[in-house]
Parts: C-alpha cells; structure tokens; sequence
C-alpha cells in the first residue's frame, strides 16, 4: 500500500504543473456565468488581470501541497531500505555449553599474628636500661624488660638467712630427739618450720625473677610503651609481640553462603555426624576443592597459598556473618598483624551450564531467556543463576544442554514468534567471551 501512495505522489508530482495550467485555463472566473450574460462585455485586460488574482490565490496551496508530496519520497525509499534490511536480519541461536569453571568469591579480610600479646611488667619499680628496640626481631628467652632488682634481692636474702636459721633447729631437734630429750612431735614441729622458711625463699626467688620480662617466644618488638627510669606497675603494657611465622587471615562469609558451602561441600553424608566430625571433613574437603589466595592492599596477591583453618563458633546478629579463618605461612615476614586485604576463594565447578549474560533480559527481577522449541517457534522461559562471571552466567535451573536459545535479537523477538536465524556452535560462541574456557 504504501509503495503505491509514493508511485503515485512521484507520478502527481511531474505532472502537477500542466495540470495546475490546465485548471487556471479552463476554470479561471471564479463563478460561471450564463449564457448571454456580461462575460463577453469583459474587456480582455481585465480578465487577465482576474486570472493573475485567481493565482496568487491558489499559489499558496500548491506550495504546501508541492512540498508534503516532496518530502514524502525520501521517507519512501528509507522506509523500503529499512523494511528489506529487517527482512533479510536473522537472530542467532545457540545452546548452553557444560564446562569445569572456577568460580572466583572475594571477601573482605582482617590480617592477624597467629600469636599477638601485650607484655607486661609483673612487677612494680624502675625500669633498667632496655636491651630491645622497636620493630626488632626476639628469640624465645630474650630478655625485654628489667626492674632494678634492689628491694627484691634484700627480700631473697632474707628469707634465705630464715631457711638457714630452721635448718640450724631442725638439726639441733633432731640429735636431741636422737638422746631421747624431745619428743617426736618437737621435731616434726621443727620440721614444718623449716619447709615454710624454704617455701618463702622460693617465693622471693620467683618475685626476683619477675623483676626480668623475657620473650615467651620468637617474634617482632612493636611500640615501647616505658622508656628506661619510668616507674611502672605490675601490669602495666610495656609492649606487644607479634609472631608472624603464620598469619591468620579472618573474612566474614554471609549467612546465606555459608549455607550454600555447606549444602554442596557436606551434602546429606554427614547429617548425623557430631559437630567435630562435620566441620573436620568441611574443612578437608573446603581446602581441597577450593584455592585460597590472598589480594593485598596494593592489588598485588600474596604468593603463599592458604588453606581454611577453622569456623566461628556464632553469627554476628548485627550484620547477618560468620567469620572463616584462613592460614598463611608468612616465611618472608611480608605480612604484619593488623594489616587488611581480601580473601580470594577459587572453586572449581565441574560441568557447570553456562550461557551468556547477553542472551538473558529481566522482567519483575526474575531473568528469562528466549528458547526454541522442535518447530523452531520462540518462547520465554524463566531460569535461576547460580553464580555469576564476567560475562556468563552459571544456570542453576531452567536450561539444559540440549536446549536451543536466542544468542543474538533478543530484543528483535517476541514469544510466539518464528523466524529464521543462524546457529552457533556453543564453543564458538563462549570462545568470544571474556571468560571462555583455557
């Protein structure tokens, strides 16, 4: 129809002209007169001068009706351009491909020493020259801190000349006992005596021995709190010692992904199992499906690999977490306690259904893919994500292998419809993805 509206325009259009002269010759008066009438009495200046009036009035509408006419044929042939262009476009199709993927998790993490304490004095006094600075490393043994050791060392004295006094009692007691002098229970008096001067002097000995803070093992000096000639109390922070031979890394896993870990690692083998037999084959089965990789601040990723040490014993009702925690050998001493990063989870997933990310459009947050049934007629169907990539989507449910679906028009296709397309082999198709398989 419309084809015909521009041929005929082209055609009233050439010919416009000679018709317009035509029309001005024959039906110049705007009135006819009769027969006998004044017409002939008409000079023929004046009807010449009428028909230019008769002109001029009908010159306006033939413009406008000259240029919607010219304006028209150039929609014609875009029109017809556009409609053999849709005509001759075919969608393309394609099926789901299975594939071994690594699903990439990243948690957000808090990096600690396996062992990180405060040190203390456990004694009150002044503080002796320190032999440790800041940031040093320490054996096990070394001594950090030291007490002027004056009061304690009379004090030791002391109750050692004590210790003297009731051995010198109790040796005396006893060769008495031995003339039959003193009774049996004069010597176990002596005795007693002479076991709590000893106990006294041991004492002594531990509080003189605490005037010294030695290193409970290997590690890094951090801050020093006291400086030498400071008064300090018992317990009062000198410093912290970190041992970074391992760190441990802690990330927060949602409560919905900690269900997920547990329902496709465990499954239903362990359901009775107690709790120590459950989480001890959570976590050999975790390290070994999973790679644990650590991302530092600075992008750059650690090159020790780690494995999950263990599970929190709670979630955290504020924010809906459990903690995991994954360990790291730290040979070169790179990592410090109270650093962050990220925790990067890499899981194999064997043959997984994936599909692009473009063939996929959502509706009322559900995601649907146009398929083809066996009389190539398309339809929408809903499908789950499991997990997803760069650019591809892993399906959960709602395709399978030997399904067909809309690569390429989605947007071109309503359900319903039959058209003609051109298929793609799955390995063609995902080898333009940004994740494809190696």
């Amino acid at each position: 129809m419309l084809d015909k509206v521009c041929q005929t325009g082209r055609k009233y259009a050439d010919g416009f002209k000679e018709d317009m002269e035509i029309l001005f010759d024959d039906f110049l008066p705007l009135y006819p007169l009769k027969p006998g009438s004044c017409q002939s009495a008409v000079p023929k200046q004046v009807r010449v001068n009428q028909r230019a009036k008769n002109s001029m009035k009908v010159s306006p509408i033939l413009a406008i009706i000259l240029a919607l006419i010219f304006l028209s044929l150039p929609a014609c042939h875009k029109t017809e351009a556009e409609q053999s262009h849709e005509d001759h476009h075919k969608i393309v199709v394609t099926s789901p491909k299975e594939m071994d993927i690594v699903i990439k998790q990243q948690y957000v993490c808090q990096i600690r020493s396996q062992r990180h304490i405060k040190v203390k004095a456990l004694q009150s006094g002044y503080l002796e020259a320190i032999p440790v600075k800041e940031g040093q490393a320490v054996e096990e043994g070394k001594v950090l801190f030291s007490v002027i050791p004056t009061l304690y060392d009379a004090r030791l004295a002391a109750e050692v000349a004590e210790v003297q006094l009731a051995q010198q009692e109790f040796n005396n007691t006893e060769r008495l006992l031995k003339d039959k002098v003193v009774a049996q229970t004069e010597l176990a008096l002596y005795q007693a005596k002479l076991e709590k001067a000893k106990a006294k002097m041991d004492l002594a000995k531990a509080e003189l021995s605490f005037t010294k803070v030695k290193a409970p093992f290997g590690g890094i000096i951090d801050r020093l709190h006291e400086q030498q000639g400071s008064l300090v109390k018992e317990g009062d922070v000198l410093t912290t010692l970190s041992d970074n031979r391992e760190m441990w890394v802690y990330f927060n896993v949602p409560e919905a992904r900690y269900l997920q870990y547990m329902a496709e690692i465990l499954g239903q083998n362990y359901k009775k199992q107690n709790y120590e037999t459950r989480l001890k084959a959570f976590l050999t089965e975790m390290n070994r499906q999973a790679r644990i990789e650590l991302v530092l601040a600075d992008g750059s990723k650690f090159p020790q690999i780690g494995t999950i040490g263990t599970i929190e014993a709670q979630f955290n009702n504020e924010n809906g977490n459990i903690s995991f925690r994954a360990d790291f050998p730290n040979p070169e001493g790179l990592l410090r306690h109270g650093m962050t990063g990220n925790t990067l989870l890499n899981r194999t997933l064997a043959k997984a259904i994936v599909i692009p990310q473009r063939a996929t459009f959502e509706t009322l947050d559900k995601r649907y893919v146009y398929v083809l049934d066996k009389d190539d007629v398309v339809h929408q169907r809903e499908i789950v994500v499991e997990n997803e990539l760069d650019d591809i989507y892993v399906i959960k449910s709602g395709l399978g292998v030997g399904d067909r679906f809309v690569f390429e028009g989605v947007r071109q296709v309503r359900d319903g419809d039959k058209r003609e397309y051109e298929f793609r082999s799955p390995d063609q198709v995902m080898a333009n993805q940004k994740y494809h398989a190696e």
